[in-house]
């Protein structure tokens, strides 16, 4: 079972803020080797919410929800990761389902952009995302960028 907590920056305890960032660089930064700036504050802008699911006691799963403006111009979710071991379990729809029901409950009928890595459209269109952008480059990896509208999903 999961234990999923939404908490601000303010919130976090030092341990879980230990833990997501951890969890980010082990995969973004040793996986993907991919070097880029991972802290880039906007984990701790006004606004900003960290969505974390934890089952016995170690983070599986982790994302961030960003308001409008920060990094697109609606309400974006990012930084979304699941541990390595946990892949093909579900624990990804389980992770997105949460952030959107933390998006639509802090942020109601708000459109959600994200920059997805190109191979994971169809995993985010099964959410009702649909592709808005040509791919580029982002950090060497193929990325593109989706737009969920209320009422489309």
């Amino acid at each position: 079972m999961i234990t999923w907590q939404c908490l601000s920056f303010a919130q976090l305890t030092t341990h879980q803020l230990y833990d997501a960032l951890k969890l980010r660089a082990d995969i973004f930064v040793v996986e993907q080797d991919c070097v880029y700036p991972d802290l880039d504050d906007n984990d701790r802008a006004d606004d900003v919410y960290h969505l974390l699911g934890y089952q016995d006691g170690k983070l599986i799963a982790y994302l961030r929800l960003l308001s409008a403006g920060l990094t697109y111009d609606n309400v974006s979710i990012g930084r979304v990761v699941t541990a390595q071991e946990t892949r093909g379990s579900g624990i990804g729809h389980q992770l997105l389902k949460q952030g959107l029901e933390n998006a639509a409950r802090i942020w109601p009928n708000a459109t959600i952009e994200i920059g997805a890595q190109e191979h994971l459209i169809g995993f985010y269109s099964q959410y009702g995302f649909k592709q808005t952008s040509d791919m580029y480059l982002e950090d060497g990896i193929p990325h593109v960028d989706m737009v969920l509208t209320q009422g489309d999903n």
